[in-house]
């Protein structure tokens, strides 16, 4: 069979099953990505070209899941693990940490090869932003990795050599790449993120894979107009206000792309723009294209075809980062082509995607910033004081992770549901009292972005919060059934023809849910957190599922506080491969002992609250994201509070500074002023001492 990796060619085809595996239901064209799309293999992050995160193996289905058992596991060491492995040819491949890359025998576990890319080392400030790799793809025995600097690199399937690498980014910038790039047709299609920190413009760019040479680029948001006659600037520099080139604009593309076959164009879910203040951004207002929209491009140039914008002049960090899913579903009786999207900003997308019209549009979480969206124009119906300026700090609902963050959901075209793991919380929100005249930031480039002030899901406790998976009907807009789940962070959902569910939890289960009731039919103690989005595939006729556990991302920092019941450490977690079968037989080993939240040993300590505060502020500017609100981390990075490092002013230094963990991932802050790193070490120390003592 001729495979066409990852985002193959769409079109309604019979699939040609493993005897005793896959029964090849009727099934959804854009659920297996087209001609050549082996049934067998999940060559990219979201399986094929419709990103349905959907597998049509049926082996383990609801009658057999029950007998699903470990067949083998693979522990990995203390990084970022929160990545979605793929499969190709009986290879699974995973990518941890910051792009640290290894291939298993997919059937036994074996390690065939690892390469790491030095990502750590070679990213510099970059460092800063994002959380290390979230995915890779596989096309025509090639292993596409993108890396923290910005680097694409091509390696060999079968040894992890490299074939050809290309720098998408400048070296001396502040984008990065977290994202999975993506294959189709051969070519190679990558963006990047950096607009929370300031000073990038964001764009798409594509590569042909057997070469890496650059065949188009893609800007989402325009230039200076009087220098860059690029197609964006032309389409949308009049929707810009000021000199919004020379911070950069944002708009970065991270995460959502996918690609439509049928069309042959390609779906770009675009990111907000820097500063987040839209009256410091962009004087004088406008809808600022294309921040917060799905923009279609043509696959083959890359020339702009439409784009919807779910938040002209956005400001609340509400984007189209999250995955983009192709399906055709019945709207008014006929079928349609159509692409759905849970975006952060809380209402679920239906759009025709020959067209880019809106089809509909509805709240999935609580939402408290617009009462609807007016079908006529596509605009969103703001509810008064909703954009904050000159406002006291107030709540608004959902918060700045969003209502629906990066972990993807699924869709069954079986059951017509796509399966979308939701998070319910508020923000404190405001702008009274800041001088939008400048940016003030600490340390450049800065974790928190410029012109609000923002609790976002650090503080406080929200009545109604929460996180939870919702099977939701996209016809006719409403939950066919939610379970409520664990914590705040929410893992990502596989769904398969076997009418299954699957997803983790923080709370250390792995669990199969039927796919059409919610019910509950298998669960799995994996004695760690399980974050990351599964898959299946099938080696020898035998079906399997793989799922990396540990947390990871933005869960271990922004929901740090809400996250302290399921004491996640970073340095005892484990993080592993698990791969499951019918009838797997192999054993877990007992959960580690938890480290006691108490005072570290600080004889030296003395408390000044004046200089602890200073340490507050610099703190959750340039450390909270990954260490968690008021030092409470839960996985993504160690809990300082109980680290014997800030007892230590030389240690601390040396960490921070000086760049003693680069390798591990922890970024230098060498433009950090001293006094400031000072009262960074002071914060937390008096975080520490204000833990229960040791018995």
């Amino acid at each position: 069979m001729n495979r066409i990796g990852t985002r193959g060619v769409l079109a309604i085809l019979a699939v040609t099953a493993l005897a005793g595996c896959n029964r090849a239901p009727a099934i959804d064209p854009a659920a297996d990505g087209g001609i050549g799309l082996d049934p067998n293999n999940w060559p990219s992050y979201g399986r094929s070209a419709g990103e349905q995160h959907y597998s049509p193996l049926d082996q383990i289905d609801t009658g057999s899941v029950p007998k699903l058992g470990l067949a083998w596991s693979y522990d990995l060491p203390a990084s970022a693990s929160l990545t979605q492995p793929i499969e190709a040819d009986g290879i699974v491949y995973t990518s941890t940490g910051h792009s640290y890359i290894r291939a298993f025998e997919a059937a036994t576990g074996k390690l065939l090869w690892e390469y790491d890319s030095k990502a750590s080392e070679m990213s510099g400030h970059k460092l800063r932003q994002g959380y290390g790799s979230r995915g890779l793809a596989w096309s025509g025995g090639k292993v596409f990795i993108a890396t923290q600097d910005g680097r694409l690199i091509a390696l060999d399937g079968k040894t992890g050599q490299p074939i050809w690498t290309a720098q998408t980014v400048a070296k001396d910038d502040n984008a990065y790449i977290s994202g999975a790039p993506r294959v189709f047709d051969g070519k190679v299609i990558i963006g990047f993120g950096g607009a929370d920190g300031g000073g990038v413009r964001g764009y798409v760019s594509c590569y042909d894979a057997a070469t890496g040479k650059l065949l188009w680029r893609f800007y989402t948001v325009p230039g200076n107009p009087a220098v860059d006659h690029d197609e964006t600037t032309k389409l949308a520099a009049k929707t810009w206000h000021g000199e919004w080139w020379k911070k950069g604009g944002g708009g970065t593309a991270w995460n959502a792309f996918t690609y439509d076959p049928e069309l042959k164009r390609f779906y770009i879910g675009t990111g907000n723009g820097y500063p987040y203040n839209h009256a410091l951004r962009s004087p004088g207002g406008g809808d600022n294209l294309f921040l917060a929209s799905i923009v279609a491009v043509d696959a083959a140039t890359g020339k702009y075809i439409w784009h919807y914008q779910i938040n002209p002049g956005e400001q609340w960090d509400y984007k189209t980062t999250q995955d983009i899913t192709l399906a055709t579903i019945p709207i008014d009786g006929k079928p349609r082509k159509v692409l759905m999207q849970a975006p952060t900003n809380g209402f679920f997308y239906v759009l025709d995607r020959t067209t880019g019209k809106l089809l509909s549009a509805k709240p999935f979480v609580k939402v408290t910033w617009a009462t609807g969206i007016d079908m006529k124009t596509g605009r969103p119906i703001e509810n008064p004081g909703a954009r904050y300026h000159g406002r006291d700090l107030f709540e608004m609902w959902p918060n700045i992770v969003g209502g629906h963050s990066w972990l993807p959901q699924s869709y069954s075209p079986k059951t017509g549901l796509v399966y979308i793991p939701t998070i319910q919380r508020g923000m404190i929100i405001g702008d009274k009292g800041l001088d939008l005249s400048k940016e003030q930031l600490p340390v450049h480039p800065a974790n928190v972005n410029a012109g609000m002030g923002v609790t976002g899901s650090y503080l406080p406790d929200f009545k109604d919060q929460g996180s939870f998976l919702r099977a939701w009907d996209p016809v006719t807009q409403t939950a066919r059934w939610s379970v409520k789940l664990p914590g705040d962070w929410p893992g990502g959902t596989m769904a398969t023809a076997g009418g299954l569910v699957f997803q983790g939890r923080i709370d250390n289960r792995f669990n199969a849910y039927d796919a059409g009731s919610g019910k509950l039919l298998w669960s799995y103690d994996t004695r760690s957190p399980v974050v990351a989005p599964p898959i299946s595939y099938a080696v020898g006729g035998k079906q399997y599922v793989t799922v990396i556990t540990g947390t990871g991302g933005a869960g271990g920092g922004y929901h740090g506080k809400g996250l302290q019941a399921f004491e996640v450490d970073y340095r005892t977690m484990a993080r592993r491969v698990l791969t499951f079968a019918i009838g797997g037989t192999a054993t877990l080993p007992p959960a580690p002992p938890l480290v006691p939240r108490v005072a570290p040993a600080d004889p030296d300590f003395r408390r000044d609250d004046t200089l602890a505060q200073r340490g507050n502020i610099a703190y959750h500017i340039a450390c909270g994201t990954c260490h968690g609100g008021a030092g409470m981390a839960a996985g993504t990075a160690p809990d300082l509070r109980i680290s014997p490092v800030p007892a230590s002013r030389d240690a601390f230094f040396s960490v921070v500074r000086d760049g003693a963990l680069v390798p591990a991932g922890m970024p230098r802050f060498d433009d950090l002023p001293p006094d400031q790193i000072e009262a960074i070490r002071q914060y937390l120390r008096t975080l520490g001492q204000d833990l229960p003592k040791a018995k």
